[in-house]
Order: structure tokens, then C-alpha cells, then sequence
């Protein structure tokens, strides 16, 4: 008597796509029998994989050579931009470069002769000023010695008056304390050189600072604030840049000599 059936585990239904079905399908009856269909497919696929790593490979070969290029163009570039800004320059000086020099060479030929011409004016004028002075400091002298005031001629006491020098102005203690202050707020708007590093450079400013402000309105040339030996024209020139440039004085050359008029600090 047969013994009873074994026991056996019900079989999966195999899907439609499956391998089983593919190599038992009417589309394929000559697949061989198993898993030996898998070999052809198997080849297929390796020789597309080895396709796909080519064309991986090319592709990054020529990324690297992108940026290869990238960087060689740019750097390119680059040295033609320095190179425009540093190099491309005319060398040699243009028919302009010696139309300027010859008359830059004029106008200092003209300012020499007009600064040689103001001087032998200002020089002469001192002169006749000075001997004007002693002549008549010698006449009222002698006058006061052997006659009597009022029996001087009336012309000789209007010369005497009108050639009399205007001495400086006097000023009350209010108006010095006043004029101080005047002097030390414009000071301090100055640079440094002129604020206390250099006490003769200070003391200088403060002279012809003072000289500035009697002046009114009428302005003063640079030879007549120069106060010789302390007070050369150097130095009187360097004073009057710096006010200019603080706008604190004024040049003026309209009537054909340079005039600086006082103007203060502005509030």
C-alpha cells in the first residue's frame, strides 16, 4: 500500500516578465533551457556598460579640458587687461609736450620780469621814502631848534605832515584781548606746523596775520609784509598759501599786481 503523498508547498505564480516565462515564451523557442539564455543578455549588457563608462570618461575629459581653457582664456585676458593699463602709454613727448614746455618757459620768463620789475619799483620807493623822511625830520629839527613854531612857513608844516609815516594802530587792552582771540581761532583752523610745532613759524603767522587785518580793505602785496631779518619772503609766502588755501585770505590780480585781502574765518 502506497504511503500517503508528501506534504508540498504550493508553487508562486511566476510573472509575466519573469526570466522562467521569458525563456518558456513562444517568443523565444529556441531559449535554452535554465538560466543559459542569461548569456547572450548578460554580454549585451556588459558591452553597454562599457559603452556608458567611454562615454562617462569622455565626458569628463572634456570638462578638464573646459577648464583647462577656462582658466588659460582668462588669465589671457587678464594679462591683456594689466597689460593696457600699464603698458600702452606714449613714450615719447607729442607736438603738444613741447608746445606746453616752450610756453610754460615764457610765463615763467614773464612772472621773473614782472617780480624783477616790482621789485626795483618797491626798492626805489622805500629809497625815495626814506630819504624824504630824513629830509624832513632834518628841517623840523632844525626849525624847533632856532625858530619858533609858529614862525615856520605854512608849506614847510604840510609837507612835513603829509610825509609823515601812519604809525601802527593803537589798540585798547578790550580791543588786544579781542584781536588774540581773532588770531589764535584763525590759527587753529591752520595745519599743525603753524599751530605750535614750530613756535618762529607760529610767531610768523601771527605777524602777518596782524599785518592782514590793518590792512581794511585795500589789500597788501607780499613785499609789503615782509619784516626782515625774522620775516623773509619765504616765509611770508608760506604763511599766505596756507590762509589761501583755508580761504581765510584772498588773492586778488585784476589790476595787474597780486593784492591779498583779509576775509577771517568763516562761522
Amino acid at each position: 500500500m502506497p504511503g500517503p503523498t508528501p506534504h508540498r508547498t504550493p508553487l508562486r505564480r511566476v510573472s509575466q516578465g519573469s526570466l522562467f516565462a521569458l525563456s518558456r515564451s513562444g517568443a523565444n523557442p529556441d531559449a535554452p533551457h535554465g538560466l543559459g539564455f542569461l548569456e547572450p543578455a548578460l554580454a549585451e549588457l556588459a558591452d553597454e556598460a562599457e559603452a556608458l563608462r567611454a562615454n562617462v570618461d569622455g565626458l569628463r575629459a572634456l570638462s578638464v579640458s573646459l577648464d583647462t581653457f577656462n582658466e588659460a582664456f582668462s588669465s589671457w585676458l587678464y594679462v591683456m587687461n594689466m597689460n593696457a593699463l600699464t603698458v600702452e602709454w606714449p613714450e615719447a613727448p607729442t607736438e603738444a609736450s613741447f608746445i606746453l614746455a616752450k610756453r610754460r618757459v615764457e610765463e615763467d620768463a614773464h612772472a621773473a620780469l614782472l617780480a624783477a620789475a616790482q621789485t626795483q619799483i618797491q626798492v626805489h620807493t622805500l629809497a625815495t621814502a626814506k630819504s624824504d623822511e630824513t629830509t624832513n625830520v632834518t628841517a623840523l629839527v632844525d626849525n624847533t631848534t632856532f625858530a619858533n613854531d609858529s614862525l615856520a612857513p605854512e608849506s614847510s608844516k604840510s609837507a612835513t605832515v603829509k610825509v609823515k609815516k601812519k604809525g601802527k594802530l593803537k589798540l585798547t587792552p578790550k580791543e588786544k584781548k579781542e584781536r588774540s582771540i581773532a588770531i589764535d581761532k584763525v590759527i587753529s583752523s591752520l595745519p599743525l606746523e603753524f599751530r605750535g610745532s614750530d613756535p618762529t613759524l607760529r610767531r610768523n603767522m601771527e605777524m602777518v596775520i596782524e599785518r592782514l587785518m590793518d590792512s581794511d580793505s585795500k589789500g597788501l602785496k607780499l613785499i609789503e609784509m615782509i619784516v626782515p631779518p625774522d620775516l623773509n619772503q619765504a616765509r611770508v609766502n608760506k604763511c599766505l598759501i596756507a590762509l589761501v588755501n583755508r580761504k581765510i585770505v584772498t588773492k586778488d590780480n585784476s589790476t595787474g599786481a597780486v593784492l591779498y585781502h583779509w576775509q577771517g574765518v568763516a562761522t
